[in-house]
């Protein structure tokens, strides 16, 4: 087969998949090794995404998805009248980037790290399939370890957890905090 008409294959595979659909199966199904697929791949997506069109096709671990170009986003609402989502709170966002950072991670690292109990933000990020439920700790009580999903990836932009941004954390040894405090009450 020629590379055109392999692309139009994993373009029709794709399409009629509808969620995202995995490197393996398109290798699977091609009878092609990885490293020759995942190449195709990326030179199609270069390709395909480059053309402007209204459908882009993104990659999320791993898996290849068609979806409408995010430019065109004011248009596509108005066809299917889509309801705005309550916005997530400050609370679920720190609890999001949270789990983000440090996953696999419990609720009780999550409320150490925080300060304040995190029932409803977890409850409401589980909701959303942001985040899910990863297993459980090896330790007493077996606590529940949350990591995000390929949603949240999705959702934000990034095609692997490795593309969150860098931290750039001072160490709190070196934060003079009844100074931080006092400038907070001023």
């Amino acid at each position: 087969m020629d590379i055109s008409t392999i692309e139009s294959i994993i373009e029709s595979l794709i399409f009629s998949y509808g969620d995202a659909l995995s490197l393996d199966k398109i290798c699977e199904i091609l009878e092609l090794d990885k490293k020759t697929v995942r190449s195709l791949m990326k030179n199609f997506m270069d390709n395909y995404n480059r053309a402007n069109k209204g459908i882009i096709i993104r990659e999320i671990n791993d898996k290849y998805q068609m979806c409408s170009n995010p430019q065109y986003f004011d248009y596509v609402s108005k066809l299917y009248q889509i309801r705005q989502k309550q916005a997530l709170s400050q609370a679920a966002y720190e609890v999001l980037s949270i789990i983000a950072y440090n996953q696999p991670i419990t609720k009780a690292k999550i409320e150490q790290i925080r300060g304040v109990n995190s029932d409803s933000a977890v409850t409401r990020l589980l909701e959303r399939n942001l985040v899910k439920e990863a297993g459980k700790l090896e330790a007493p009580g077996r606590p529940r370890l949350y990591e995000t999903t390929d949603e949240f990836l999705k959702c934000f932009g990034f095609k692997s957890i490795r593309d969150l941004p860098m931290l750039d954390i001072q160490d709190l040894s070196e934060l003079n905090l009844e100074e931080l405090i006092e400038e907070d009450i001023k």
